[in-house]
């Protein structure tokens, strides 16, 4: 009985501890277990599919900012070599001086020496008597005169300079003319119109010169003839009133006989 019992006590340990070396195998969590592998695959698989078009999108986007590019181009690649002269003329003082400058510039000895190269005849500074006496010009008397040869000499330096300068205008008109029909991005129609109508705008200030240098010399020659005109009517007052006087001494000096003439008696 004895052997018995301790057969019986040594072979049940052994029992559960080969029991404990079982595999054990549980169909509906392995089941589970693939079903959550597939599901972390397809999550998986569609943020790479969100990856690709997001990267299809970002090149279509960077092939249309390609296609935009060649269409309108890069303004700031856009070099135009009628833009240095054309600054340079529009910050360069305008030539000529004003009416004021003209003016105060004003030499009667100018006057009476001037002659614009033989075309007039020279008056002098002074000039002989028929008895040999020699008579000095005033030549403040002349000074409108040399506001009148200093406006148009004005002139004439202003209309050249503006001939001069107008036919480079009209040269760079030109060249930006035929660069706009060549342009072949957006960019370079934009700038070229830009210069364009600056190179127009300095045309037209070129006329805008010679006609504010033509209105000064005609703005003084309406001062001198106002002038002459003055003086007319002044001296006529002064001769007017230097006769009145002269006549109102005479009378007061030779009394007219009012008493009938009275012959003697033979």
């Amino acid at each position: 009985m004895k052997k018995i019992l301790i057969i019986t006590a040594i072979a049940l340990p052994l029992a559960f501890s080969a029991r404990a070396q079982w595999i054990v195998y549980d169909p509906s969590m392995n089941v589970q277990q693939i079903i959550d592998e597939a599901e972390s695959i397809a999550k998986y698989v569609t943020m790479i599919d969100n990856q690709v078009q997001q990267i299809n999108t970002l090149t279509s986007q960077l092939n249309e900012f390609k296609n935009y590019e060649s269409l309108f181009g890069n303004p700031s690649q856009v070099v135009l070599s009628m833009v240095a002269p054309l600054a340079t003329d529009l910050k360069s003082l305008e030539p000529g001086l004003n009416l004021e400058n003209l003016v105060a510039n004003a030499n009667g000895n100018t006057a009476l020496t001037f002659n614009d190269n033989g075309i007039y005849a020279t008056v002098g500074a002074s000039f002989q008597t028929p008895g040999g006496q020699t008579i000095q010009r005033p030549a403040n008397q002349y000074e409108p005169f040399a506001a009148i040869i200093n406006t148009a000499s004005n002139y004439v330096s202003v209309a050249d300079n503006a001939a001069q300068r107008r036919a480079t205008i009209k040269d760079q008109i030109a060249q930006t003319t035929q660069q706009l029909q060549d342009a072949t991005t957006d960019a370079q129609v934009q700038k070229l119109n830009g210069v364009l109508a600056s190179l127009n705008s300095d045309l037209a200030s070129t006329d805008d010169e010679v006609n504010q240098a033509a209105s000064a010399a005609m703005v003084q020659d309406i001062q001198n003839r106002n002038d002459q005109q003055k003086q007319v009517v002044a001296l006529t007052e002064q001769q007017n009133a230097e006769f009145e006087e002269s006549v109102s001494n005479y009378t007061a000096k030779f009394q007219l006989l009012t008493a009938p003439t009275v012959f003697p008696t033979p």
